[in-house]
């Protein structure tokens, strides 16, 4: 699988994808196709230099991007795109798809410590750009344990949702001390070590969230599909539910998780986000 593009000097910068993350928002949020010249002077840029910007961090035109926005593109992905996690966890993590290539590692949180309710547990946070707008983003010392996307309920609710899960943690801002892993999360940065992550769940919910790290770029799969990879085939409900509970947005792919008709379902940071991962993803795995 192909990641955004080895970024040059003009395009590494934090502006250039805030930018991005920007137009991303802007196609997603309109009721019809925008023209590259609209799309451009929004950003306030040439036609010709927003073309260039975003084809190098999406990986295709704005024209062909919106085009994986459709209403119907849910459903094609489910007819072509199916994943069967146990062929997708035969070939190794690695061979899965580019998200799994910015994990160092992932650790769990033994099940006494997340029934402590997160007691003696430092958590730090910070508000960053990603491409599906600000982020509330939340780690500990051994990997980032949350990402709550702000984009619908606001940042101060975003920041909630999280400490609520979490309520015997201690929490406190410090958005640089996260920076190198966020960044290196979402391919801003390709200098830094690849970022680790902290499941903080119920072991029934580390079962999913691991096989949702099963799932493939560019692939989806069923509720029912993904009960039967953790050998619970009749908790299709209880895996709906660990899925919504996914408090690591995006990086764990619960976005890839589609009902059995083709629909797109619930999403906890909103559905037009989801949407716009579905779509940010098939775009650069086309262009791969």
């Amino acid at each position: 699988m192909t990641q955004m593009m080895p970024p040059t000097d003009d395009q590494c910068s934090t502006y250039h994808y805030g930018v991005m993350a920007r137009a991303i928002a802007l196609i997603d949020a309109a009721d019809a196709p925008l023209t590259l010249e609209a799309l451009a002077g929004e950003m306030g840029m040439s036609a010709a230099h927003f073309q260039r910007l975003f084809s190098a961090w999406v990986g295709v035109s704005p024209k062909r991007y919106q085009q994986y926005l459709t209403l119907g593109h849910a459903k094609t992905l489910l007819r072509e795109r199916f994943t069967t996690l146990e062929a997708a966890h035969s070939t190794g993590l690695s061979g899965t798809g580019r998200l799994h290539d910015l994990f160092l590692r992932w650790e769990a949180m033994s099940p006494g410590e997340y029934a402590a309710g997160g007691a003696r547990l430092a958590i730090f946070w910070g508000v960053y750009d990603t491409p599906f707008g600000r982020a509330v983003i939340m780690g500990t010392d051994k990997g980032i344990c949350g990402v709550s996307f702000a984009a619908e309920m606001g940042e101060a609710a975003a920041l909630e949702d999280l400490k609520a899960r979490w309520p015997a943690a201690s929490f406190a801002e410090d958005a640089e001390r996260l920076r190198p892993w966020v960044e290196a999360a979402f391919g801003m940065r390709s200098d830094v070590d690849p970022a680790p992550l902290y499941l903080i769940g119920a072991p029934f919910q580390i079962k999913v969230w691991e096989a949702l790290l099963r799932l493939p770029e560019g692939g989806v799969s069923t509720y029912g599909e993904i009960a039967q990879a953790i050998g619970s085939p009749k908790a299709v409900r209880a895996v709906g539910t660990a899925v919504g509970r996914n408090p690591i947005g995006y990086l764990i792919p619960c976005h890839r998780v589609l009902r059995k008709s083709g629909e797109l379902g619930g999403y906890h940071w909103g559905l037009p986000i989801k949407r716009a991962m579905l779509g940010f993803e098939a775009a650069r795995v086309e262009a791969g």
